[in-house]
């Protein structure tokens, strides 16, 4: 039986981050994954699913000595972005100079990110990473949390960490209740070329019952589309053949960018919003998706779950460096706390925002485009939602 402090159920870019963050703590650290991410040459086609990382994960990942490999790999910054109500006059653009910042934050894959972390792990003296690896059983005792592996592998931890998704079964186990609801919207990714280059800029568009973002790579006509739309719309525009596609995308979009050309498969994925009730049990701590997922329309699902990264790894170092016992609930309660309510906000703003820019309600769309012009010509209020957006708000001390 091997004997750990901290083990950390998934292998995801949070789960990896909360590893790499513990080293030189003192603490020894197991991952468990269920498969290895292949290090291998990157496609020339960006991948699907992608992540918009702000300045505050940017600085969590800069900690962890794994950013300058994530832009080796492939990183495109963006400096602007302009979001719209399609029909109306309702607009707001914000630009990173603008605001005395350099970029507003990175469009960056999520297997890139999860590549670095992994490579980065396999260094660290302290972090075992087990792969593959799946949970059969976890029996919480006083002390310790006696856990069983799918191999009838046998392991002890102090705590538990469960980065183990949307699907958690961490969570379920640990009877910790969800709250969860139904978005009523499905999202299509795929990677669109452009007739005109996208000067770096983020671009959004809500267009009555949609959602239209086109985010930006490293080349001049090359974006990352993540479409959200009715269940039933989103099966229709994937099975459209690809120049039927291709014009109905350009005329969503207003033509901003010219002609869009289909440079990838289209994937659809149903959006459901998730919070779980607790964060933290005995010897238990949920982070990322496993304790709450959001609507991507403004992007901050993943960098959501990298602050919660953040505050764990201050909080389990705090705690072993004032020889305390970081599995007791007692303890964990003051991450718990900080990061529910960090979650509480976005979901609670989110939905907010998926309301107002839901439908062709007169009354509504005069309220939404009255809304995003004072942001637009108000002084002081855009650098404000910038910082906002960029998540340095709400950074750990550590961070700061």
């Amino acid at each position: 039986m091997q004997s750990f402090d901290v083990v950390i159920a998934g292998g995801g870019m949070v789960g990896l981050a909360v590893a790499c963050g513990l080293q030189g703590s003192g603490l020894r650290v197991a991952v468990l994954e269920h498969r290895q991410p292949e290090n291998t040459p990157l496609p020339a086609l960006p991948a699907l699913r992608v992540s918009a990382i702000n300045a505050a994960s940017e600085r969590l990942l800069q900690h962890i000595g794994v950013w300058d490999e994530i832009v080796q790999l492939r990183a495109s910054a963006y400096r602007a972005m302009e979001v719209w109500d399609r029909d109306s006059f309702g607009k707001i653009a914000f630009h990173a100079d603008e605001c005395g910042f350099s970029h507003l934050g990175h469009i960056i894959e999520n297997d890139v990110i999860q590549q670095a972390l992994w490579k980065k792990a396999q260094m660290l003296p302290e972090v075992t990473l087990l792969t593959p690896a799946a949970l059969k059983q976890v029996a919480w005792g006083e002390n310790d949390t006696f856990i069983t592996l799918e191999d009838g592998q046998m392991l002890t931890a102090r705590l538990v960490v469960g980065a183990d998704g949307a699907n958690s079964w961490l969570r379920q186990h640990a009877d910790i209740p969800l709250t969860f609801w139904d978005y009523h919207h499905s999202a299509l990714v795929a990677t669109i070329r452009t007739e005109l280059p996208h000067q770096a800029t983020a671009r959004q568009v809500f267009h009555g019952d949609g959602i239209l973002a086109f985010l930006p790579f490293d080349d001049p006509h090359l974006c990352s589309i993540v479409w959200s739309v009715a269940p039933e719309e989103a099966e229709r525009l994937i099975h459209l053949a690809p120049a039927h596609f291709n014009r109905e995308l350009g005329m969503v979009f207003d033509m901003r960018l010219g002609h869009c050309q289909l440079e990838s498969e289209r994937q659809v994925f149903p959006l459901t919003g998730r919070y779980a009730r607790s964060f933290a049990a005995h010897r238990l701590a949920l982070v990322g998706d496993a304790a709450h997922t959001v609507h991507p329309l403004a992007g901050q699902g993943v960098n959501l779950g990298f602050m919660d990264a953040a505050e764990l790894i201050a909080e389990l170092k705090r705690l072993q460096r004032q020889g305390k016992d970081i599995g007791q609930h007692l303890y964990l309660r003051r991450y718990e706390r900080r990061r529910k309510h960090g979650a509480a906000v976005m979901l609670a703003s989110m939905q907010g925002f998926r309301e107002l820019f839901d439908g062709v309600n007169p009354a509504k769309k005069l309220l939404r485009d009255v809304g995003l012009r004072l942001a637009d010509t108000l002084p002081g209020v855009k650098p404000k939602l910038v910082r906002q957006a960029m998540g340095l708000n709400d950074l750990p001390d550590w961070l700061s």
